[in-house]
């Protein structure tokens, strides 16, 4: 089975979804605050996200929803054909696309949104950073959830398992204290960040004064 058919059926019964990460920590990941709407903690990272805002890794949808319901035009992008069909069900415009597949409005975008650990997606944090970047336009921002202080830089292969479904695929995770390093191997720059009062940590990421 693959990790998409795991991740599929989790959206579909709201069960339990754990992964594996390459260190052999196991971890359950929070389907029921994927599956409901936006939280108190989640709007506190939704302010960082002014105008037109494209949401990576959009899930079943719940950021792109209150972005909109903001009056913030929002496009939520999953590669998740369930994800999407769930984002589409509660009037979020989403599509199912590779974020490095070619997007719409590509340098247009105010702000590119990596919520729920997405900065992971793909296993190379810096290549996606890179990718966010160069769909911003020249004022744009990067708004990252990361994780907390102390677990540095993880890559590699994580095993995802839900309901005897299970499958492997390239994540990596990024702890707060790391993100300075990371953004700046992908010519951005730290120029916010935000601890909510649980304990979830966010970022706003810009280009450099100076920078093209």
């Amino acid at each position: 089975m693959s990790a998409m058919a795991a991740y599929e059926s989790v959206l579909r019964s709201g069960g339990d979804f754990w992964v594996r990460r390459p260190d052999g920590e196991l971890l359950s990941l929070p389907v029921q605050r994927w599956l409901s709407d936006a939280d108190p903690c989640d709007e506190v990272m939704l302010d960082l996200c002014v105008d037109a805002t494209l949401d990576v890794g959009c899930g079943p949808g719940r950021l792109s929803r209150s972005l909109a319901d903001r009056g913030i035009d929002a496009l939520g992008i999953d590669l998740s054909a369930e994800a999407v069909r769930q984002a589409q069900s509660r009037g979020v415009h989403a599509l199912q696309v590779d974020v490095f597949d070619p997007l719409p409005n590509e340098g247009s975008w105010s702000c590119v949104l990596l919520a729920d650990g997405n900065i992971g997606i793909g296993g190379d944090p810096v290549a996606l950073l890179r990718r966010c970047s160069n769909l911003l336009a020249a004022n744009g921002r990067v708004v990252v959830e990361v994780e907390p202080p102390g677990s540095g830089i993880t890559r590699g292969r994580v095993h995802v398992a839900t309901d005897g479904l299970h499958g492997w695929m390239p994540w990596a995770s990024v702890a707060a204290d790391a993100l300075h390093e990371v953004a700046g191997d992908a010519g951005l720059a730290v120029r916010r960040s935000v601890v909510t009062p649980s304990g979830r940590h966010m970022a706003e990421l810009t280009r450099p004064a100076g920078s093209v």
